[in-house]
């Protein structure tokens, strides 16, 4: 879709929303808590953003993006963007879904992970669900959305912690998490490092199936100095691609001519999910579930490799 940048507001230090609409102001395509969409500002490159509209909003997809000093042009190309100029965004898909028969729903956000929780505890509100946002910043003028928050709907089940670390962080999380509600679930977005410390603090309480995370980057990047190269096959056609040890699988298929679409190539979106047909995925996304893991049907080509030497994959 090409839709009009109807409005952009600073909603908190390096982070700016933006409300994106049909130019001929049609309904959109609906979507579910939870979902992202793939956003191309003007000569830039294309990026996943969360959906954070309550449901009544159905003329526009708003999303909050953070300026980051590393960027590779993402976000440095919406922070450029003006009301009045088009962008070319995807239909929405969801990758993080809310479970709407959960009796309970404790939702922890850190940083910009407050953008799909945001969107849940909208929809959660205006069905009368039980639930809690608790939203971790670096300090207040760094919490998106907080006077939105703080006094809107959302305010008596919500709540923040600024500049929270080390032990204070530790201890916090402790006692959010020391009890899990009965078949409560616990749905958790921000930092690699934020997500791993929560998901520790849970552990003895919440079982691994009641925990629900969002990645919006890999941890680090890996590495393939160490590692031995091996082969692709592609079925539709029989060609084999050989995948040096310091190429992905995409790199090495582009460079043969094998395009995969991809955004971005870090494992987390799921845009180059590819069929598995033969052979062992070496697995290195964020994106799916263990359980997908070890049926060894899929793989995410932009961070993934094989064990065994070869894969054959349904291209």
């Amino acid at each position: 879709m090409r839709l009009l940048v109807r409005q952009v507001r600073i909603e908190a230090e390096d982070i700016r929303s933006f409300e994106l609409a049909d130019p001929e102001g049609a309904e959109l395509a609906p979507f579910t808590p939870g979902a992202h969409i793939d956003v191309r500002a003007p000569d830039g490159p294309m990026r996943q953003y969360s959906l954070c509209n309550g449901p009544e909003e159905r003329d526009l997809y708003r999303i909050a993006v953070k300026r980051e000093p590393w960027s590779r042009g993402g976000s440095r190309a919406m922070h450029g963007l003006q009301p009045g100029q088009f962008v070319e965004v995807s239909a929405p898909r969801d990758a993080f879904p809310l479970d709407h028969g959960a009796p309970h729903c404790l939702l922890l956000a850190a940083g910009i992970g407050i953008t799909p929780l945001l969107s849940m505890a909208r929809h959660l509100a205006a069905s009368g669900r039980s639930f809690a946002l608790h939203h971790f910043t670096r300090s207040p003028r760094h919490a998106a959305f907080l006077r939105e928050i703080e006094r809107g709907p959302l305010g008596p089940r919500s709540a923040f912690h600024h500049g929270l670390e080390g032990e204070e962080l530790h201890g916090t999380l402790g006692r959010l998490l020391a009890e899990r509600p009965a078949g409560a679930l616990l749905y958790l977005c921000g930092p690699a490092g934020f997500m791993a410390q929560a998901a520790e603090a849970a552990a003895p309480a919440w079982p691994a199936e009641s925990i629900r995370r969002e990645h919006f980057a890999a941890p680090a990047p890996v590495s393939g100095d160490a590692e031995g190269g091996f082969s692709v096959e592609l079925a539709r056609t029989g060609r084999t691609v050989a995948v040096p040890p310091d190429r992905s699988i995409v790199a090495a298929l582009a460079e043969q001519g094998v395009r995969i679409d991809t955004s971005c190539e870090q494992g987390v979106c799921g845009t180059c999910l590819t069929r598995v047909l033969a052979g062992e995925p070496d697995h290195r996304d964020l994106f799916l579930s263990e359980e997908e893991r070890r049926a060894c049907d899929q793989i995410l080509p932009c961070v993934s490799r094989a064990r065994g030497g070869r894969l054959v994959l349904d291209l």
